[in-house]
């Protein structure tokens, strides 16, 4: 078929792959030990488990005869896409991240990557964020990447500093209250 009628593209889509933020060029993809581990996992997963499963259904339906209203084949061969495609994201961000231990500044006050903070903002309220890599950010849990303007703000400031933080809607104070590491080992 023509590439004209269908709805995909040359260009390399893995970059999009999970929702996740680019990583900023000339940056590292800095990443928790813990982090690293879940991607290399995922990973392995897809590798392991779910490539062979999908493949073993898109050989047995291609050997049930015409594939063009073969759904177990059609959409086993859109799902096979769909795990090449992360694979090769998942990949890709391996080979980039450059680990870094957050343990090593254990019983440090100043704020660094891989640091759970505690802070007050103006308003009085407390949130407490943890500074991940770009690949580990999960904000409903308070995990935060370390380009976000928040962590930047934070960011080698010590216990009991009071930083401020640009919003659109306009500066905002945040007094630090705790910083802690997790312990070695």
């Amino acid at each position: 078929m023509n590439k004209a009628f269908v709805k995909e593209s040359d260009a390399d889509e893995d970059d999009d792959i999970g929702g996740l933020p680019p990583i900023p060029p000339g940056a590292k993809n800095y990443i928790t030990p813990q982090g690293y581990q879940r991607i290399r996992e995922e990973l392995l997963q897809l590798i392991d488990v779910e490539r062979p499963e999908v493949v073993r259904v898109v050989h047995w339906a291609a050997s049930n005869g015409d594939r063009s209203e073969n759904g177990d084949y059609i959409y086993g061969k859109r799902r096979l896409r769909e795990i090449d495609r992360r694979i090769r994201f998942l990949t890709k961000r391996l080979d980039l991240a450059e680990v870094v231990d957050p343990s090593v500044h254990h019983g440090s006050d100043q704020v660094f990557f891989g640091a759970t903070v505690t802070y007050v903002n103006a308003a009085g309220e407390e949130q407490t964020i943890s500074i991940v890599g770009i690949d580990e950010l999960d904000p409903l849990n308070g995990k935060i990447s370390w380009v976000s303007p928040v962590a930047r703000a934070l960011t080698k400031a010590k216990e009991g500093d009071v930083i401020t933080l640009r919003t659109p809607a306009g500066d905002d104070e945040l007094e630090i209250l705790r910083v802690t590491y997790p312990s070695p080992g």
